[in-house]
């Protein structure tokens, strides 16, 4: 069977088995960055949109993603350009295994979408569902509220000029 999907602003076809999770196709397809922890949907760890909503890629079915626009962590930024919430955890040292950090940074662009100014508590309870075996969480929590600020700030350029005034 196939499915038609655009992966981070790509259309792909990808060919699937009838029972095969999204996380693994969209693996197969080469989407290595979505991790699983589970194979059924708990751990939090296969984060992605599906049309702009987070789901757990290993939880569902890739013939129900037929149709759909998926964005990856892959789609928030590059290795040269990232994303504040990536280099937030970078910075604050939240990326310790790293095998949680792909669902926690999918969940923190969700949750700063909707609510730039979050609290502690909020941003836990938006993690909560993503199992970290490594952090406690702390180090993450301190990331996604870094971002935040990061978000609603907006960058000054050497010169000291606000950019995109």
């Amino acid at each position: 069977m196939h499915v038609e999907l655009t992966i981070n602003d790509s259309p792909r076809e990808l060919f699937v088995d009838e029972s095969e999770s999204l996380a693994t196709a969209l693996r197969r397809a080469g989407h290595t960055e979505v991790l699983c922890g589970c194979d059924g949907g708990t751990c939090g760890v296969s984060k992605v949109f599906v049309d702009d909503e987070v789901r757990m890629a290993c939880g569902m079915d890739a013939l129900e993603a037929d149709g759909t626009a998926v964005r990856t962590v892959q789609a928030l930024g590059r290795q040269d350009a990232l994303h504040p919430i990536q280099q937030a955890f970078i910075d604050h040292h939240a990326v310790q295994c790293g095998f949680c950090i792909p669902g926690m940074i999918i969940e923190a662009a969700a949750l700063l979408e909707e609510n730039p100014d979050p609290s502690p508590e909020t941003v836990r309870a938006a993690i909560d569902d993503t199992l970290c075996r490594c952090t406690g969480y702390q180090k993450p929590v301190q990331a996604i509220l870094d971002a935040a600020e990061r978000l609603r700030t907006p960058p000054v350029a050497d010169d000291g000029v606000i950019a995109n005034e």
